[in-house]
Order: structure tokens, then C-alpha cells, then sequence
């Protein structure tokens, strides 16, 4: 598993249907050789759950095919798609006088081998040429790999105007916050602090700090984890909470 946010020991993996169904739809992309869209705001997992599942495909995965990722910065160009594609397979940056065309090439002969998975990550940054050229790829007769775009805010939006790209999703799967409902649950079995803690008051912190957000809960954890410790305190109580509450900004959204 990747590490926890901010390195927050005792934290558990929150095994919620969202990250449980990211693995079949790994699975799946990788068995049909598809591709797929993993979308939601900041903050709700999504990306802890692409690691975890390629951590699992490279060590005890059940397909165990060769994995890479890669994202880019806003508004990439053709060029820097195909370079940095050619740089996450080789380990290799290619050289600044090849054009794009010689790397498309190139990026076919790289991508005909066994089969693989390729992740891009902040796949809104994408415009159509980059779209296409990855789509291109992907329907290339001699190539075998699965792809799966993985973004924040406007994700699928950017991926879903490009219908040749869109008539090709084989999994898509939206990742949201936390509800309300799913607050107590989780939290009690995410971190010891939380264990004794009743409902009201764990949906008093997602109210007023965290707001269904995994890696806000996880700030908030640290910082009540180190009140707790610093009192000798077993868990979260209401004086615990107001004071992490101040020094992160007083609760305030």
C-alpha cells in the first residue's frame, strides 16, 4: 500500500466501495486491454487508490504486467506527451532533436511488447491533440497496453467532448466524498483516536473542517493525533477537536 497522507501512523486504509471498485476496473482494463476514466474532486482518494492497485498489479497482482504513470503540466503539447510517454518506458529521456513523428513511431514499437498498463495522471490538462494522440496509440494494430486517465475537477468533461475517445471508455468510475452517513463508520475504523468517539461529534469534524474530504480527515487526524499524544489522551474528546479545529484555521472551509 502507499504511504498514508503526511506519514499518519495508526492510519488504516479506508476500504470504501469507491477504492474496492477501482481494483475490479483495474483488473478489467488491464484483462480487455481497455481503456478507462477514474474522475473526482481533490481530496477523495482517487489517487491512493490508483497506487494501491499498481503497487498490487507490480507485486502480487494477478494480470502482473509492467505499470507506468505519468502527468503533465497545463496545456501539454503533442511533443511533450510523446516525450515523457517515451521517457516513463525507457527510463530514458529521448533526444531534443526527435520530432514527433519519429516518437510516435518509436512509442509503437516500445508499446507492442507484453502487455502493460499506462496511467495519466491530471488528465484534464489534456487538450484534444494530446487526446488523440494517446488514442491513436492505444488502437494501434501492434500495440497492447491499458490506459486509464485519472483527474480532478473538469476531468471528464475534457474527456468526454472527444467522441472517439469517449465511444472507447470501457470502465469509468466517479470517486466523491464521503457522506454523512458513511462519516462514524469510517472514521472509527480509519485511526485509533476515533475508536470511542460518538457520531455526533465525528460529523461535527466533517461538518465544520473536512467536508467529506479523505485528505482533509487526514490532516485533521495528525493534527488531533499529536493533541491526544501531547494530553495523554486515548482519543478525540470536544476540548481535542476545537483546538485542532483553531490551528487549523479555526474551522473554516
Amino acid at each position: 500500500m502507499p504511504g498514508h497522507f503526511l506519514g499518519l501512523q495508526g492510519a488504516n486504509t479506508l476500504v470504501t466501495s469507491q477504492f474496492q471498485l477501482s481494483a475490479r476496473i483495474v483488473d478489467d482494463l488491464v484483462a480487455h486491454i481497455a481503456t478507462g476514466v477514474i474522475h473526482g474532486p481533490a481530496g477523495v482518494g482517487k489517487t491512493f487508490a490508483v497506487q494501491a492497485n499498481l503497487e498490487r498489479l507490480r507485486d502480487t497482482g494477478t494480470h502482473r504486467v509492467s505499470t507506468c504513470s505519468l502527468s503533465f503540466p497545463s496545456k501539454p503539447t503533442m511533443l511533450r506527451v510523446a516525450a515523457e510517454l517515451v521517457t516513463a518506458l525507457t527510463g530514458t529521456p529521448p533526444s531534443s532533436s526527435r520530432n514527433r513523428f519519429y516518437l510516435i513511431n518509436h512509442l509503437v514499437g516500445l508499446l507492442a511488447g507484453p502487455p502493460r498498463l499506462v496511467v495519466v495522471d491530471e488528465a484534464q490538462r489534456l487538450n484534444g491533440e494530446c487526446i488523440e494522440l494517446l488514442r491513436h496509440l492505444h488502437d494501434h494494430t501492434e500495440t497492447r497496453f491499458a490506459l486509464l486517465y485519472v483527474g480532478g475537477d473538469g476531468c471528464w468533461e475534457v474527456l468526454s467532448r472527444e467522441p472517439m475517445l469517449r465511444s472507447r471508455i470501457f470502465r469509468r468510475l466517479p470517486f466523491r466524498p464521503m457522506t454523512t452517513d458513511q462519516v462514524p463508520v469510517l472514521m472509527r475504523g480509519y485511526h485509533p483516536i476515533y475508536a470511542e468517539t460518538d457520531d455526533a461529534l465525528l460529523r461535527d469534524i466533517d461538518d465544520t473542517y473536512a467536508h467529506g474530504s479523505m485528505r482533509d480527515w487526514a490532516v485533521f487526524t495528525h493534527t488531533a493525533a499529536q493533541l491526544c499524544a501531547e494530553t495523554h489522551l486515548p482519543g478525540v474528546n470536544p476540548e481535542v477537536v476545537a483546538n485542532a479545529s483553531l490551528l487549523l484555521g479555526g474551522g473554516v472551509a
